[in-house]
């Protein structure tokens, strides 16, 4: 697996959809590349992080946020 290809698999590693043959390989990959091991801590703070972003649904938004980055982020969350 390339470091590419370990990019690409990281959310379906997370959420424990990469199995068989592919989680074997992302594993091996994982153990022996010091970049993509914490490229993948990284990811996972991030998605961490955008979760705990949506905790209070009820707070106000920046005045200098824009329109189209909120519209983004809802579509984004209904997928």
């Amino acid at each position: 697996m390339t470091c590419r290809e370990f990019a690409d698999f990281m959310m379906d590693y997370l959420s424990n959809e990469l199995a068989g043959e592919s989680r074997t390989r992302f594993d091996y990959h994982r153990r022996r590349c010091v970049n993509c091991r914490k490229y993948l801590r990284s990811y996972e703070e991030t998605v961490k992080l955008g979760k705990r972003a949506f905790d209070d649904e009820d707070s106000a938004l920046p005045a200098d946020v824009p329109d189209d980055l909120v519209k983004a982020i809802l579509a984004a969350r209904r997928m």
